[in-house]
């Protein structure tokens, strides 16, 4: 890589990359020798000129370079490869014939900034959030066919973060064929997935542990899900013996899916399943002041604080609809309260939770705490990538 494009960093901004964390911000940088262009491998070396690490330049974006790797060594379709089939190898223990989805590459915490791909049974939908993923599109397509014997591999990287790095939103098919949403297995309950169209990949992989323990505690009670998205949690629920469920989304389309989901599993209780397409907020006010209540409430709302800058919106967001879910508790009720926003850590999220309790006058213990599966794991070099965080709240 001697000839290659580099940047030299600042004196004493190589601190970060000592203890291998991946981002490289692009006030750190003192110079940028050779011209490099959106995507292209580059050089990283010290205020003295010592080789540091091997990243992908981005010029559009605040973190303008993520690194590949510490070690020189040629980055090329080969490297990807050995990359993609590491990561999915390390999850063949999640993978079985009552398990058929998974997440196979999680970003930067399996040395692959950028590049989310999720597996849905011989269906593999990829996210390519940087520029670096964008250059390397094919190989790595090509790296994640070989790994998992896909039979289609969707793109879905129709989300915001790519404009961070001046690059358009793109979806669609990239192998194969697909006729429609694809039939997954998770603990016994079918799910049928839209890859194509759906939040994020299609499903929330993340909460695979937390459907299951939601699944152990909703015996006998009336369950409140809101944001309920493909109904993921209320099946979980109706499988655990919960006696009712109320799940409300504004989507239409995830709601026809939700109810094609439950129709889908013929051992779950579908009288005991009622479906609401409203806003959330609304409709939760509308509960609380016809005087519902519910023995467990899930809280799994969308990204409201993608970076710090819009915590404090978030915060309000998130104080309003955890006390209008405590209100909704019955004495005794479990509240399982999720926030997937990089830009609220664990701690704000558990005061936001605490000033809910205090303003809707209850007494309420954390019972326990939720994170993302272990599919989703977290470099401990990258800390930015433990995402979602959760309570399991006991109202008094």
């Amino acid at each position: 890589m001697r000839d290659a494009p580099s940047i030299t960093l600042k004196a004493g901004r190589e601190r970060s990359l000592a203890h291998r964390h991946p981002w490289i911000f692009s006030g750190a940088i003192e110079r940028v020798d050779g011209s490099p262009s959106a995507g292209e491998t580059i050089a990283v070396r010290s205020h003295d000129g010592a080789f540091l690490a091997l990243a992908a330049y981005s010029p559009s974006s605040q973190i303008r370079a993520r690194v590949w790797t510490f070690d020189q060594v040629p980055i090329d379709a080969a490297w990807f490869a050995a990359r993609v089939r590491a990561a999915a190898e390390a999850r063949t223990v999640w993978l079985d014939a009552g398990h058929t989805a998974c997440r196979i590459v999680h970003g930067e915490s399996d040395g692959l900034p950028g590049v989310i791909a999720d597996r849905y049974g011989d269906t593999v939908a990829v996210q390519l959030l940087s520029a670096g993923a964008e250059r390397w599109r094919e190989p790595i397509v090509d790296a994640l066919v070989a790994a998992t014997g896909a039979s289609a591999v969707v793109e879905r990287s129709d989300v915001e973060v790519r404009e961070l790095e001046g690059l358009p939103a793109r979806s669609g098919l990239l192998r194969g064929t697909l006729a429609g949403p694809v039939a997954i297995r998770e603990d016994g309950i079918v799910y049928r997935v839209d890859v194509l169209a759906g939040q994020k990949t299609g499903f929330y992989l993340d909460q695979r542990d937390n459907r299951r323990r939601v699944r152990a505690l909703a015996r006998g009670r009336r369950v409140l899900n809101a944001f309920c998205y493909t109904g993921g949690f209320t099946l979980a629920a109706l499988a655990g013996g919960a006696r009712d469920t109320v799940s409300i989304d504004s989507s239409a389309d995830a709601l026809a899916l939700a109810r094609s989901n439950l129709a889908a599993n013929p051992q779950l209780p579908a009288a005991g399943a009622s479906w609401r397409e409203a806003d959330v907020f609304a409709e939760l006010r509308k509960l609380r002041d016809g005087g519902q209540r519910f023995g467990m409430a899930i809280l799994d709302p969308p990204k409201f604080a993608p970076t710090a800058a819009h915590a404090a919106r978030a915060a309000r967001a998130y104080k309003d609809i955890n006390l209008l879910a405590f209100k909704l508790l019955e004495p005794g009720g479990l509240l399982a309260t999720f926030s997937c926003s990089g830009g609220v850590s664990a701690e704000l999220f558990q005061k936001i939770v605490a000033g809910a309790a205090l303003d809707a006058k209850v007494d309420a213990a954390i019972v326990g705490r939720f994170a993302a599966s272990p599919d989703h794991p977290v470099a401990l070099a990258f800390p930015e990538g433990d995402y979602l965080k959760g309570l399991l709240v006991r109202r008094g």
